[in-house]
């Protein structure tokens, strides 16, 4: 299996995949990185996917940080692609079924998961806040419409805010937004400096949740926003990202106290992430009880790191 990034060998997964492994099972398997510039020609997306479409030991691939730019460059060289990944134009999972290379968007899945692990159950019934996404790319994406889904009724948030550094992914969000839940009330905003974003989060209600999604912090330093920043009191603040300066999350914490708020970094949404891939490209189910025991481990493993 292959982890398609940016600075894969620094992530945690590649510790961490021989102990899931054993706990789900899954013999003589072994995970590679393989890194591609951020942005890359369409021709090394199209190479990477045409080599493990052809190759009989390559069962599949995990996509971060190219899951829009790979679809978008080789969307042809695949059998199947599932609906998420057709309607977000973006792919987080490779896999082969029955000789047949699939496609699959996880992140509506994964970064639903992660979601209901610290948003509090009726929390936008109860307080009316709004949602502010800085990036527009595959997760921003996922987690959009996972708070924008029509069958949530009463309790989604009472505005969403979209900022992003370039105009076509804003542009493709919107659309996608729109055939999603046409009824929200929603801005899409060009913010080619963080400087925006700060004025864009001065609106923001209380009780709101204010997301990082822009890949600033891990692959590339920096925050979307300055330290000049105000987040909004009682407010959930997430961090998509569970390595790197992560600036965007201190911060948030520096303001913790004073505002209430709840920070969240990435680590439950990469479990989660790698878990639904990992089941998808080996075509096991994971059980309550392996998640459990995967949790476990990747928890002792961070809390060693910190050490």
């Amino acid at each position: 299996m292959y982890f398609i990034g940016v600075t894969t060998s620094q992530s945690s997964i590649m510790k961490l995949f021989p102990l899931w492994a054993k706990i789900l099972d899954i013999k003589d398997a072994v995970l590679k990185g393989i890194d591609i510039e951020i942005h890359a020609p369409k021709e090394v997306y199209r190479e990477v996917v045409q080599f493990i479409k052809e190759d009989p030991l390559s069962l599949g691939a995990l996509v971060t940080t190219h899951k829009i730019d790979l679809y978008e460059a080789a969307k042809d060289l695949f059998d199947y692609l599932d609906p998420y990944a057709q309607l977000f134009g973006e792919l987080s999972s490779i896999s082969k079924n029955q000789g047949k290379l699939e496609g699959h968007a996880k992140d509506p899945i994964s970064s639903g998961l992660a979601m209901e692990a610290f948003i509090p159950p009726g929390f936008w019934r109860e307080h009316g806040g709004e949602v502010f996404i800085m990036g527009a790319g595959g997760s921003a994406r996922a987690i959009a419409a996972y708070l924008f889904d029509p069958q949530k009724k009463d309790n989604m948030p009472s505005k969403l805010y979209v900022s992003n550094r370039s105009t076509p992914r804003l542009y493709a969000m919107q659309e996608i937004m729109q055939k999603i839940n046409p009824d929200i009330n929603a801005e899409y905003i060009h913010s080619p400096e963080p400087s925006i974003n700060d004025q864009i989060l001065a609106r923001v209600k209380p009780y709101s949740l204010i997301v990082n999604a822009t890949g600033l912090g891990k692959d590339r330093p920096g925050s979307p926003l300055t330290d000049a920043a105000q987040f909004p009191p009682h407010s959930l603040v997430w961090e998509l990202n569970y390595r790197g300066d992560l600036l965007f999350m201190h911060q948030a914490l520096r303001q913790k106290d004073a505002k209430n708020l709840h920070v969240e970094d990435g680590w439950i949404y990469f479990i989660h992430g790698w878990t639904q891939v990992i089941a998808q490209v080996f075509h096991i189910t994971i059980s309550e009880q392996q998640f459990s025991e995967i949790e476990r481990i990747s928890r002792e493993y961070r809390n060693a790191q910190k050490k």
